[in-house]
Formats: structure tokens, sequence, C-alpha cells
């Protein structure tokens, strides 16, 4: 497969801008079940929340709108700024960006409420190149963990990015940690993807995948996708409840809790 060179996945150049379409989930086993709805991201430049803050009256950083992002849901979660956070845990794994950017994609919160389940931080050096990837994973439980992911030789081709990582971190409650994330991105561009499929030793357990096409951050976007998904935050959240529910109807058990491993998970990490 070709490699992929800087400039041939273009990020936006927009400081903010959203990405509309579904989320999938597919459980293979020990039971099947898939489900599957739509939803708006957003893909902000950290180094641009300025530029993102006047997008739209109906659009904030760090404060209350009808769409806002907020810093203390991500990273350290206590206000810290998200481009110092993000640059310097991309030095910690060896990922120099020599001044290029880093744009995060995840979902706004909407009148103040927001669960991310994933957020996706994507790396730039300053040739455009794509260097690393920080996968910002959340569960219901309040706890989070980042994998920081570099992009080394042969990951990257004109068909997207693959990675692939052991899991540490405690997710869906029926799911052990004996198992290993495989991820295949489409870097944002027009659009974005992506997909994530979870194994055992005796194959595919899990898929989830997001498919997103780009659409201006502007106030007539903003407030029709506010009125068509007026209840994505709850929709998240109830859903994962819902799905939960039924899985457990199915037969499927709950896996014990084990503690949570360490905030940040860096390349070797066991």
């Amino acid at each position: 497969m070709k490699a992929a060179k800087a400039g041939e996945f273009i990020p936006p150049k927009a400081a903010a801008c959203f990405y509309v379409g579904p989320v999938m989930h597919a459980r293979m086993k020990p039971v099947q079940h898939r489900f599957s709805y739509g939803v708006f991201s957003i893909l902000i430049d950290l180094a641009k929340l300025n530029d993102a803050n006047r997008l739209s009256p109906f659009f904030s950083i760090n404060r209350f709108n009808l769409l806002s992002l907020h810093e203390r849901d991500h990273g350290p979660r206590d206000g810290t700024s998200l481009s110092i956070y993000a640059t310097e845990l991309f030095k910690s794994a060896g990922i120099d960006l020599a001044g290029g950017k880093i744009m995060l994609l995840c979902y706004p919160r909407i009148l103040g409420y927001v669960f991310n389940p994933l957020s996706v931080y994507f790396g730039y050096g300053s040739n455009g190149e794509l260097k690393g990837v920080l996968y910002e994973v959340r569960n219901t439980f309040g706890q989070m963990h980042t994998y920081v992911e570099p992009v080394e030789a042969g990951m990257l081709t004109l068909s997207g990015l693959r990675q692939e990582r052991a899991k540490r971190f405690y997710v869906s409650p029926f799911n052990a940690l004996t198992m290993t994330y495989f991820f295949r991105v489409h870097p944002p561009d027009q659009s974005i993807a992506v997909r994530i499929l979870v194994k055992d030793e005796e194959g595919p357990v899990l898929a989830a995948s997001f498919h997103g096409v780009q659409q201006p951050l502007n106030t007539q976007k903003l407030l029709w996708l506010c009125l068509t998904m007026p209840l994505l935050t709850l929709k998240i959240i109830v859903g994962i409840h819902i799905e939960a529910f039924w899985l457990w109807v199915k037969g499927m058990r709950l896996v014990p809790r084990p503690p949570a491993p360490p905030k940040i998970g860096l390349p070797g990490d066991k």
C-alpha cells in the first residue's frame, strides 16, 4: 500500500468545523448486537480557540452557550490549556510537532452538557504531516485514559491510518482488558472516519465507527444541527445504558471493574 505524504490528508483551515454522520456499534460475540444513530462532532484547532470563539454568537469557548467547548472537559480536566497539554503529551512520547498544529475531534457541550466516550487529537508537523494521535477514552464511571500513538513509517497510507494498541482501560462492563484495539482512521479533510475493532485471542469482539462529512461551523449550520439533533448528549448517555441493558437481556454478564490504570498510556506501556 502506497504511503501517504504530507498534504494528502489536508485538515480544515478554519478554526473549527462540524463533522456530521453516523456512529455505529456492532458486537460479534458472545452475542450479536448492532445499533447506529446520527451525531455531529466538532474539530477544533487548539491554537485558534479565540478565533473559534467568534464563529457564531451561539458557540463559545470555556463559557456557557447553546454550543460550547470547555477545556476542562478534556486532558487533566482542570482548565489547563489543551494546546500546551497535548503538545507536552506528544513530546513525552518522542513526538516533536515542531510548531505544527493540533486539532481535537470531540462532541461539544449542548446547553452545558456533554459526554465524550472518545476524543481524538491529531498532531501535525510544521509541514502538515500527521505525526501522532491521542485517543482520549472516557467511561461512564468518571474515569479517563489517553493512548498516545506516534505515526510511524508505514502506518499512514492513502487508505488511512492503521494503528493498534493493547487495551489497558475498562470501558464496557462486558469486556475484559485482555483485548487489543485496532484503530483505522481517515484523518480529517473533507470527511473523517474513526473505526475501532476490538479483538481477543480468538478474533473480533466489537466494532465501533464514526463517519462524518465536513460542514462549516456558522450560525446557520449550528442552529440547524441543534434543531435536528437537539438531544445529542442525552442520546449518547442514555443510548449507552439502554444498549448495555439489551446486552444483559441477551445473556451478557458483567466483568468486574479493575483498578484504573495511569491516566496516560505511552507507547510500549504494558
